[in-house]
């Protein structure tokens, strides 16, 4: 059974940094893919960067390019989301997802693992 912690969430402020970790067990992870969502209060889970966990290719929603990082350890089984220049637009719970078979799908329906997701606060 896939199991997805993820941890690092926070308060901060505009500007600042945070980095989010996803702990990934129960099986080996070469093949498939991890994605970052978000979900605002009242919006929508949204798409947030994906890696590959084999080849390591990512890839980003426009809204985060340039100021997100997505990448994996493979000896911690462990998958980061390193978030930089943070807005408060960017204030979301973030979820990690885990999947095979789904190139760098940014559709949450495309995932079947979750965690249970760490809150993300920018204040500005």
């Amino acid at each position: 059974q896939v199991q997805l912690v993820e941890s690092g969430g926070g308060l901060v402020q505009a500007g600042d940094s945070l980095r989010l970790s996803c702990a990934a067990s129960g099986r080996t992870f070469s093949g498939y893919t991890m994605g970052w969502f978000r979900q605002a209060p009242g919006k929508e889970r949204n798409f947030v960067a994906t890696i590959m966990w084999s080849s390591g290719i990512t890839y980003y929603a426009d809204s985060v390019k340039g100021r997100f990082t997505i990448s994996r350890d493979n000896a911690k089984n462990t998958v980061y989301l390193q978030m930089n220049s943070l807005k408060p637009e960017d204030t979301a719970v973030y979820y990690c997802a885990a999947d095979r078979g789904v190139g760098l799908s940014s559709i949450p329906q495309a995932y079947n693992y979750w965690g249970q997701g760490t809150q993300v606060t920018v204040s500005s």
